[in-house]
């Protein structure tokens, strides 16, 4: 096998203009394989169409899971200056990291409340979203022995089955409503098939949500995430709590994605080699070459969130990785750090040591990715490694970069 050379021409096949911002990129951050680009304008941009699409409903914001893996920092701020004022997110920890750049948001914690953790709610003015009367009780008992007054939110089960007070529960509360001071902020439900346009449960959650929500007068209803804004005016109710679509992910599966891409992710090509037709490459030798072939290494894995699942087999094409501005197949198994790709049908030297290739953009989204993992495009953006530095562009504030293994500082655990 033989390696090629690293010529310091710019590369043949790549147009200028993309061959300096890959340059660019390669040579501001030195320290790191992988580059991961959050627009945050195109953010911003997905936030106001699902707003105008819920009117006149409030849309808020989930940051759950470090903003899905783009950073929750940056996109709380960037949201906070487009006009969200309400956010959501999953526990303490994740809490203290968005009051920091959101003080005055109403703020709900949607794994709920625990015991000893209420002066933590308090600390946070953030509310917990209660799903069970024994977690009721305890929000109730620290209210009473406290005098905190910062409300929770109360979820209902209307078919998903995970978390929530029956329909029963729930009407058994409705007389506190009625008696007034009840600290009872938000009334909501989840969907569980709002991505299939279809399905049957959908009219039968709305149905069901309309009922219980309207015994709570005076409080606000909400029921629809990303995609079930797109189910119709009858699914928003107060407020819409929209999380995958802001992140660019394709609310309306169905159909085509309504949402504008938001992140770009580049890795370095670390070598570039030739095979012989009839060599394998890769773990397994699960794919040989055809044909006198080029191979360029690829510094990302399994360990920085690029699933096993996409590589290819003699027998099985895998995923495409952009080089050079062209669609390149994977060759074989992903391993931990590296992606081998077949680059033997672009030009000469058009793939070399030191040049970004796009995992993720230039037209491969993460929808199309989550296909070739077997998954959604959730977990490829929750999945995203901490090797990668964050570059932030647009929001309300000038380009910023943050190095890998930064993406945000440790919070404690709640």
């Amino acid at each position: 096998m033989n390696i090629l050379p690293d010529p310091n021409a710019t590369a043949a096949g790549l147009p200028a203009p993309e061959a300096a911002a890959s340059a660019e990129l390669a040579a501001t951050n030195p320290a790191t394989s992988g580059i991961l680009t959050v627009d945050l304008d195109a953010l911003v941009a997905n936030w106001r169409k699902l707003e105008k699409t819920a009117v006149p409903s409030e849309c808020a914001g989930v940051v759950k899971g470090n903003a899905y893996g783009c950073g929750a920092g940056p996109v709380t701020k960037a949201l906070l200056a487009a006009g969200c004022r309400t956010f959501f997110v999953a526990t303490l920890g994740e809490a203290r990291a968005v009051r920091d750049v959101a003080p005055d948001a109403t703020l709900y914690v949607l794994d709920g409340f625990f015991p000893n953790s209420g002066d933590e709610f308090a600390k946070l003015n953030c509310r917990p979203v209660i799903g069970d009367l024994y977690e009721l009780a305890e929000w109730d008992s620290f209210c009473r022995t406290s005098g905190w007054r910062g409300g929770a939110a109360l979820h209902i089960d209307t078919g998903i089955s995970r978390l929530g007070l029956t329909i029963a529960e729930a009407q058994s509360i409705v007389p506190r409503i009625v008696a007034g001071n009840h600290g009872i902020t938000l009334v909501m439900s989840h969907l569980a098939c709002a991505d299939l346009v279809n399905h049957p449960l959908n009219a039968n959650q709305v149905s069901a949500f309309r009922e219980i929500a309207g015994e709570f007068a005076g409080v606000p209803a909400s029921l629809s995430a990303s995609s079930g804004i797109f189910r119709g005016p009858q699914f928003a109710f107060d407020l819409v709590r929209p999380g995958a679509a802001l992140y660019g992910i394709n609310p309306t599966p169905e159909a085509d994605n309504p949402m504008q891409p938001v992140v770009d992710l580049k890795v370095r090509i670390v070598q570039v080699r030739n095979v012989e037709r009839g060599d394998t490459v890769g773990y397994g030798a699960t794919w040989s070459a055809r044909r006198p072939t080029r191979i360029a290494v690829l510094s990302a894995g399994y360990a920085d969130g690029y699933f096993r699942a996409a590589g290819s087999s003699d027998g099985t094409r895998g995923a495409d990785v952009i080089i050079a501005g062209e669609r390149c197949p994977i060759a074989g198994r992903i391993s931990m750090d590296l992606i081998a790709v077949d680059v033997t049908d672009l030009p000469a030297n058009a793939a070399r040591r030191g040049q970004m290739a796009t995992l993720i953009g230039e037209g491969i989204t993460v929808d199309e990715l989550g296909h070739h993992f077997g998954t959604i495009g959730y977990e490829v953006l929750t999945s995203l490694g901490r090797r990668y530095s964050r570059i932030y562009k647009g929001g309300d504030a000038k380009p910023a970069t943050e190095p890998a293994a930064s993406v945000e500082p440790a919070v404690p655990a709640s």
